[in-house]
């Protein structure tokens, strides 16, 4: 695609967080240093600081952090009292920790298809769900809607349909934290949100560590004792049982500093969605981000026919790929015998045959973008 690219089959990272690490190595450092010298290495004062500056980029009144995504999920129906007799709904077409949670708070995952013309939720599989879920005697609870590659699903659908079940709306955005839709940012599209700060995130840490996002003040003050094994806000009683939920310190003095380049390394990351967009949209299925949203692609993922020869194709030019998911969540062998919305999730099962993500970072230079570009028109012509 760029006759001047030079020539290479070197291998190239799929997530280059070393390119990142070398542009903010002197200030990460220095806020590490700078929490080892205070020694408050829980709840310090940097996170604090960070819980507000999250909570401020997503127009709510509060940030929780914690100590991975899966927990602020598992926080999340812990603060509902989600448990023992309540369905949840959620997409089977999605990373494990989805369902882990509401499984782990003791209700019951109905899994539910996604829609055709996207990765995300199918709110009329919700509907099928809900119905499946009080034929079986269960109460809706709610819907967890995960926002699978870094664009926000379809909350104001989602909404309705759950309102007419009397159920809440969860978002998972663990892969979303920074998208928007009709300006309305990720953390206020849902009364709570859950999130990640796994490495590998647009925005991640040097661990794992996660967040639950609220304009509710009930709600975070129930949360932040969750977190921190049913403390009350005194710290004088265990009120409630909670969990060790807490981010360390240094991992929140990380996140301060990769905070300050986020919104350029978000801007870099469309380049290159738009980049693949122009140069493969008429030789495989792409993905589609409404006009109404903004996407943080934490995955570019494509859809191909003969999917194996494609990635033997690209690896042999030095091309990582990744397959999120080539299973569904109800294939795994721990969620086998959980309800299906309608009985079969048709799409959810076809995407996990077809789906293939290209490497894509704000680091990703032109030339390598390129490099990708040509050789998935090779490899499906």
């Amino acid at each position: 695609m760029n006759d001047v690219s030079p020539i290479t089959t070197a291998p190239m990272p799929f997530v280059d967080l070393q390119a990142q690490k070398r542009r903010l190595n002197g200030q990460i450092e220095a806020a590490v240093q700078r929490v080892i010298d205070h020694g408050q290495y829980v709840l310090g004062p940097e996170v604090g600081e960070l819980e507000r500056s999250l909570a401020a980029r997503a127009s709510v009144g509060h940030c929780i952090l914690c100590s991975s995504g899966t927990d602020a999920l598992l926080l999340t129906m812990m603060a509902y009292g989600i448990g023992a007799g309540d369905a949840v709904l959620v997409p089977s077409f999605t990373f494990v920790a989805s369902a882990e949670a509401i499984a782990l708070a003791g209700a019951t995952p109905v899994f539910v298809d996604v829609a055709a013309d996207g990765f995300n939720i199918d709110p009329k599989s919700v509907e099928q769900g809900f119905e499946k879920a009080v034929t079986l005697g269960l109460r809706p609870a709610a819907v967890m809607a995960v926002d699978l590659f870094g664009q926000p699903a379809d909350y104001d659908a989602l909404a309705v349909v759950a309102e007419a079940f009397g159920a809440k709306v969860i978002a998972d955005a663990a892969q979303s934290f920074g998208a928007s839709v009709h300006g309305r940012p990720v953390g206020a599209l849902a009364e709570m949100t859950a999130t990640s700060f796994y490495p590998a995130k647009p925005l991640g840490c040097y661990g794992d560590g996660g967040a639950v996002l609220t304009d509710s003040d009930e709600m975070a003050g129930l949360l932040r004792s969750l977190s921190r094994h049913g403390v009350d806000a005194n710290g004088g009683d265990f009120e409630r049982i909670g969990i060790n939920g807490r981010m360390d310190t240094i991992q929140a003095a990380i996140l301060l500093q990769k905070l300050t380049i986020f919104d350029d390394e978000l801007a870099k990351r469309n380049e290159v969605a738009e980049r693949y967009r122009s140069g493969l949209g008429n030789v495989v299925r792409l993905p589609q981000c409404p006009a109404d949203r903004v996407s943080v692609w934490a995955q570019y993922t494509i859809c191909v026919e003969n999917r194996d020869v494609v990635v033997r194709a690209l690896a042999a030019q030095g091309i990582p790929t990744a397959l999120y998911y080539s299973r569904p969540i109800h294939r795994q062998t721990a969620y086998r015998d959980y309800p299906l919305a309608g009985g079969a999730l048709p799409r959810s099962e076809a995407l996990a045959d077809t789906v293939l993500s290209l490497p894509i970072h704000a680091y990703l230079d032109p030339y390598a973008q390129d490099r990708v570009i040509d050789a998935v028109r090779a490899a499906v012509s």
